[in-house]
């Protein structure tokens, strides 16, 4: 289809969706100057009321810069899309937002001179490093569209998690940093505008340049080879701009979710497929459509008294857009991890799990008598272990139930879905505690431990109910399962994002879930939770003959008379507990979840229930080691329990991701 049938035959959408957004921004501007003119040009602030300076200074240029953060991200998306050959590539899923995000909260936080004059080159530093990442785990297997957008979203979990922590650890810049992180389009003047005009036309005539290569690359490397094209120079090229372009939006107004996937999306569902046009139409699509969920975020704002950043907002559209196009994809199935393949049995496991069992108490017990002081490292005994075991014990109690509920659910996950990359974090069950807690506060302010653990049981069971559901429809393979999961947890993400930006109590409460601390856990709380996860590890081992079989698939498990719906009913609702008992009292503690399972198959635990208990010793072993080093690591400053686990669990799985084989 031409461009000319496209327009004539998506105009009437367009324009309808080009009208709301005029009413829309119009009306906020109404809502101003009901009483009074419209001031006039050239514009005066010494000769204009209050209202018109809101609205010259603020209102117009937040509607300016919304299109054109749009039209940059569009642009962008559409030709990392182009690059890959990848329809679900974006600067969210690719993980370069989120790094352009961190670089800019670091550098606020610990260096804020260097962002005066050089915002854009601190967004652009970051948003390098996490495309690199990115690319380098792609490089390895000819750049697969799912292992591009696995990483992407692994770097933008981890940081997403990192600026969390930072900016919990910088109260005084938490409302600030909190809108910016969420994308927040409010503007004083016209500066920002001015900057990201200039950045957006340089990069679209740098991508008129870049049509043909990059129609050229739509063919096979060998074809495109032929016809003269230096394949490496022009993909260096086209990663650069497109990385530019969505660092220039992130240090203009924040982390602006999935525009960069939505836009191109939508423009090839009007049916454009040359590379010409996309790259000329998803601009337009992308500026429209931010222009759009902002008019409508004001709007409920003065609905409802309370103003969300549309960065966030676009989330809601973008998880759900992304879950409609995983079936539609054109993708291999992967291959099994290499690590999975290479597992051995291991001798005499029952003799093995028994010592790792008994080194527990002793390793808790060396953590406990083990203190770094202002003088170096010390054991403690006498009057000094007298007055820090009360305060130790039931964190040390709380982090090693939490680890084994986490490893529990990682390991029925990886079972259950058949996939060794699934976990409780990656797979968004973490982050549907999470909305289960911000909900269940929101709702209940007085809420307690009983209120809050429903809440977010609730919620982590209905999001593991999603994704089963989706792959029981769509028979999707275990990568494209994960993408569900982690499109979830974005979803999940955006909703939290939305909440913190209200700036009241919850803020807080959410924020220091976000970064997982188990410092306020008292005696009860933790001997409850170690109660829990010695029932759910109980339950697990009963059910271990549904997870030996359930990874055989479902044609086999019918054969063998396993009751399909009532073991993968009772496994979910396990899992979402154990996920929510753990993420509600320490935080997400992330990826012990994915690490624990990994490991105690690489040990040689190969049989479901040797698995599951030596998973759950793990993982108990990891948050106590996590637990040790979060408060000894930056002596005297103590690190979130949850941000240290993260900074060992995220590169783990990144290694993990770059070591399968290929297809």
């Amino acid at each position: 289809m031409t461009g000319a049938v496209v327009l004539r035959s998506g105009l009437p959408l367009w324009g309808a969706a080009a009208l709301a957004a005029l009413w829309l921004s119009a009306s906020a501007a109404l809502a101003h100057l009901a009483a009074g003119p419209w001031p006039s040009f050239p514009f005066d602030p010494a000769m204009m009321t209050t209202d018109q300076i809101i609205t010259v200074y603020g209102l117009l240029p937040r509607a300016v810069i919304a299109i054109l953060a749009g039209a940059a991200l569009g642009l962008s998306g559409a030709l990392m899309q182009a690059l890959l050959r990848n329809p679900i590539s974006d600067p969210s899923t690719l993980g370069v937002s989120a790094g352009a995000q961190l670089a800019i909260v670091a550098a606020t936080i610990f260096f804020p001179a260097t962002l005066d004059g050089g915002r854009g080159l601190v967004a652009f530093a970051g948003a390098a490093v996490a495309a690199g990442i990115v690319f380098l785990l792609g490089w390895r297997r000819s750049f697969e569209p799912i292992t591009m957008v696995i990483g992407g979203l692994v770097v933008g979990i981890l940081a997403g998690s990192l600026s969390a922590a930072f900016t919990l650890s910088q109260g005084e810049y938490l409302m600030s940093l909190v809108a910016w992180n969420g994308g927040s389009l409010s503007q004083q003047d016209w500066s920002a505008t001015r900057d990201l005009a200039v950045q957006l036309g340089l990069g679209a005539v740098l991508a008129a340049l870049l049509i043909r290569p990059l129609t050229i690359l739509g063919l096979d490397d060998a074809n495109a080879r032929s016809l003269g094209v230096r394949l490496a120079l022009i993909r260096f090229a086209v990663a650069v701009l497109a990385v530019w372009l969505a660092a220039a939006v992130a240090a203009a107004v924040g982390l602006v979710s999935f525009i960069g996937l939505a836009a191109p999306a939508l423009v090839r569902l009007s049916g454009v497929r040359r590379t010409g046009a996309l790259l000329l139409y998803s601009p337009l699509a992308g500026g429209l459509l931010l222009w759009l969920t902002d008019g409508m975020v004001q709007w409920v704002a003065g609905s409802v008294g309370e103003m969300f950043p549309t960065g966030s907002v676009t989330a809601l559209v973008g998880g759900p857009l992304l879950l409609w196009l995983l079936p539609r994809l054109p993708l291999s199935r992967p291959a099994p991890p290499a690590a999975a393949a290479a597992a051995v049995p291991i001798g005499r496991p029952r003799l093995a799990l028994l010592l790792i069992g008994a080194g527990l108490p002793l390793l808790a017990a060396a953590f406990l008598v083990v203190a770094r002081m202002p003088d170096g490292w010390l054991v403690l005994g006498g009057p000094e272990l007298q007055a820090l075991l009360p305060l130790r014990w039931p964190r040390l109690l709380a982090a090693a139930a939490a680890g084994g509920l986490l490893a529990l659910a990682g390991t029925i996950l990886q079972r259950l879905t058949a996939n060794p990359l699934a976990s409780p974090e990656v797979m968004g069950i973490s982050g549907g505690a999470g909305v289960g807690l911000a909900a269940t506060l929101t709702l209940l302010p007085a809420a307690g431990p009983l209120e809050l653990l429903g809440g977010a049981g609730a919620c982590a069971a209905l999001v593991l109910i999603v994704i089963a559901g989706f792959a029981a429809r769509r028979d999707l393979p275990p990568d494209r399962l994960l993408l569900a999961g982690i499109a979830i947890s974005s979803l999940s993400s955006a909703l939290l994002n939305a909440l913190l930006a209200v700036g009241d109590q919850r803020s807080w409460q959410i924020l220091s879930w976000l970064s997982g601390s188990a410092v306020a856990v008292g005696p009860l709380s933790a001997v409850v939770l170690a109660g829990l996860a010695v029932a759910a590890l109980l339950i697990g081992l009963l059910c271990t003959r549904w997870l030996a079989i359930l990874p055989l698939g479902q044609g086999v498990s019918q054969s063998l008379g396993l009751p399909l719906r009532g073991s993968r009913l009772v496994l979910i609702v396990l899992a979402a507990v154990a996920t929510a008992a753990a993420s509600l009292l320490v935080g997400p503690l992330s990826f012990i979840g994915l690490m624990a399972p990994h490991m105690a198959r690489e040990a040689g635990f190969v049989r479901a229930g040797h698995h599951l208990a030596a998973s759950f010793l793990i993982g108990m072993i990891l948050i106590l080691i996590g637990d040790f080093g979060a408060h000894t690591a930056t002596f005297p400053y103590e690190l979130p329990l949850g941000l240290f686990a993260s900074m060992i669990g995220a590169p783990y799985l990144i290694w993990l991701i770059g070591t399968r084989r290929s297809a």
